[in-house]
């Protein structure tokens, strides 16, 4: 068991989730209270002295099966697979008929340990590949091949409208619900083949490819829709963690400069020895901060992000102005006013006025624009970001903006999604202006840019 814990905890680790001994030693000591043939209990356990935030618990869930439903080796799965196999002699499509059939009842009837049964089933009988070559015998696109979840779903439909008409609210809320049943198998497919190529090839091998990143570690340009939608739910919480983190720094400090006739003061009580020191406080410093994004292609998804992150704790800063460029450059400021960001970022899709010419990024001609346009509102207290791969596309850099925004402003910072091993590679021009920048940093992230923002501001 303690050996299986280390494993386990250690996987956590290396997938992101943040689980220190203290909470290894929470885990071990609540576990002496879970009755260890109970599962769920155990399961319970463990999420609540190792998980901290809701964002991981996918990540646990998936490690939990991985670590703890498996470990017997690969005659359990040959056992299994002798339990679920079909008679002999049986014909294989009317063996897939008559499983179909019963899968179409069990998602009718909604019961997720039947659910999950019959997913197990789905992937001993269709899920095999004989003498593969890739360590495991065992693939989930093989299940999805035989069992068709379209069609089953325009059965389920079928079925529960029973020859009446449903109306348009019933229809959605039964699709809506077959839907979630037909996610729970698939997820419940997954899971198994998860598990067997875990005997095969073991937990920690396993880990290694099917865990997802976490929400602040998923890449905001190759993000799925589901991933973004992710990145959405977490950008309030990182954001509220890390304006309490902002705010408690420019509180008055314990050490700094010392404030003599205040420390004289308070030593009146100790007949003149000042033990009781007092230091100034610190003068609150919120800066002018203002945004340029490129939001051209696959850069968009990043620029996005940035500018929700940054809008969700603008109180720190005394202002906040926002630019948006493709080939041209337009202010949105005032679409992020309201609390809903993503409404202001769907507005600033549709009206912002960012494409003169051919839609092409244009990095010259959008940092002219906004030096001609707003250089002047630049001051000592003024914080330039500018969001962008600095692609151009083999235009014209104009790097002497960057040069003369660093000149008149505070810091001038340039935040690029890509890896650095791509930067200056084909048609990108970084060094252009990361030699006029306070510094070029790769932000491909929400870790990456709460880092940034942690260090900087």
């Amino acid at each position: 068991m303690l050996t299986r814990m280390l494993e386990f905890s250690r996987a956590m680790r290396d997938a992101g989730v943040p689980v220190a001994v203290s909470e290894n030693l929470d885990a071990l000591r609540a576990l002496a209270y879970v009755p260890s043939e109970d599962r769920e209990a155990f399961k319970a356990a463990l999420a609540a002295t190792m998980v901290k935030s809701e964002a991981h618990r996918k990540a646990f869930d998936t490690l939990f099966d991985l670590y703890w439903r498996t470990g017997r080796g690969t005659g359990a799965v040959e056992e299994q697979e002798q339990r679920d196999a079909p008679p002999g002699g049986s014909d294989p499509d009317q063996m897939q008929q008559e499983y179909m059939e019963d899968l179409f009842r069990t998602l009718l009837g909604g019961d997720a340990s039947s659910i999950r049964e019959a997913a197990r089933m789905a992937v001993s009988r269709f899920g095999r590949v004989e003498a593969a070559q890739s360590g495991s015998p065992y693939f989930q696109y093989r299940v999805f091949r035989a069992v068709d979840l379209d069609s089953l779903l325009a059965r389920l439909m079928q079925e529960v409208a029973d020859g009446r008409e449903l109306t348009p609210l019933e229809e959605r809320m039964w699709r809506d619900e077959f839907e979630q049943r037909l996610r729970e198998f698939r997820q419940e497919v997954e899971a198994d083949v998860r598990r067997r190529l875990a005997e095969h090839r073991g937990a920690a091998q396993v880990a290694k490819h099917t865990v997802r990143p976490l929400p602040e570690d998923l890449d905001f340009v190759r993000a799925t829709r589901d991933e973004i939608v992710e990145l959405r739910r977490a950008i309030r919480p990182l954001a509220r963690r890390l304006a309490t983190r902002l705010a408690m720094k420019r509180r008055a400090a314990h050490r700094g400069r010392l404030d003599v006739r205040a420390t004289v003061r308070h030593s009146l009580s100790t007949g003149g020895v000042p033990f009781d020191t007092r230091y100034r406080h610190k003068t609150p410093h919120r800066p002018e901060l203002f945004m340029v994004c490129d939001i051209s292609g696959s850069v968009a998804a990043f620029a996005r992000f940035t500018l929700m992150f940054v809008h969700a704790f603008q109180a720190q800063f005394s202002r906040v102005r926002s630019f948006v460029f493709v080939d041209h450059l337009d202010e949105v400021t005032h679409m992020f006013a309201g609390e809903d960001f993503l409404a202001a970022v769907d507005r600033m899709n549709q009206e912002a006025d960012v494409v003169r010419f051919d839609g092409h990024s244009d990095y010259g001609n959008s940092l002219e624009a906004f030096w001609r346009e707003y250089g002047s509102s630049i001051g000592p207290r003024t914080s330039v970001v500018i969001l962008g791969d600095a692609r151009n596309n083999y235009r014209a850099s104009a790097s002497w903006v960057v040069k003369a925004i660093a000149q008149k402003a505070r810091r001038v910072y340039w935040l690029n999604p890509e890896p650095i091993n791509y930067w200056d590679t084909g048609d990108s021009i970084a060094a252009d202006y990361a030699r006029h920048a306070s510094g070029m940093f790769e932000v491909r992230n929400l870790r990456q840019l709460e880092e940034f923002i942690g260090r900087v501001i």
